[in-house]
């Protein structure tokens, strides 16, 4: 369903307040900084009420007792950390890992298994090398089920083990499924190139 004036109009303050947090959710999930035109089209809405809705956002941020916040950056807009909270970024998050790869698990995690092509919509071109670590660390295993031209991902016993994660879904663990899929953790990763040809 599409957020757009239609669904939403500007006199109603619930609108820009749903608009607002699925702009949020955008730019958290994303990780990255996004130009106005991604964010409208990943939104449902037109570019200036993507703008107004990313100007209430800052205001809210700007207001806000957190360590998040939402800036106009070279790129675009992004949600970030605010500075004074960055040295937590090494007490607080494996030393191997970044934010992105992290913010990549967590997408894998909270999704799981799914595809490789819907990880890269959601997080953008950087999943690929995200992903490629994660499945170098041991986080994430790749398999191809039978008749897929895609690979899927989902977290690994390492991963349960490392992060002292008890329950998830079955499905997340690196078993191979009953249909017969392939855990494929050492093949090369794809690239949109690859997909083409």
């Amino acid at each position: 369903m599409s957020l757009d004036s239609d669904h939403f109009p500007q006199n109603r303050p619930h609108a820009s307040l749903a608009l607002k947090n699925q702009i949020e959710a955008v730019l958290y999930l994303k990780g990255e900084p996004l130009d106005l035109a991604s964010i409208a089209e990943l939104a449902g809405c037109s570019r200036d009420h993507a703008y107004e809705a990313l100007l209430e956002l800052i205001e809210d941020y700007a207001h806000r007792d957190s360590a998040l916040e939402v800036l106009a950056v070279e790129k675009g807009f992004a949600l970030q950390l605010r500075e004074p909270f960055l040295p937590l970024v090494n007490q607080i998050l494996p030393p191997e890992l970044g934010v992105g790869a992290m913010r990549t698990l967590a997408t894998i995690i909270l999704k799981g298994p799914l595809s490789q092509p819907d990880l890269v919509d959601l997080r953008g071109g950087s999943a690929y090398q995200q992903v490629a670590e994660l499945v170098e660390k041991g986080f994430v295993t790749r398999y191809r089920p039978s008749g897929s031209r895609a690979y899927w991902l989902r977290v690994t016993h390492k991963f349960h083990q490392y992060f002292s994660v008890d329950e998830l879904a079955s499905a997340t663990l690196d078993e191979p499924d009953p249909a017969g899929d392939e855990a494929t953790s050492d093949l090369p990763l794809l690239t949109p190139e690859d997909a083409e040809k």
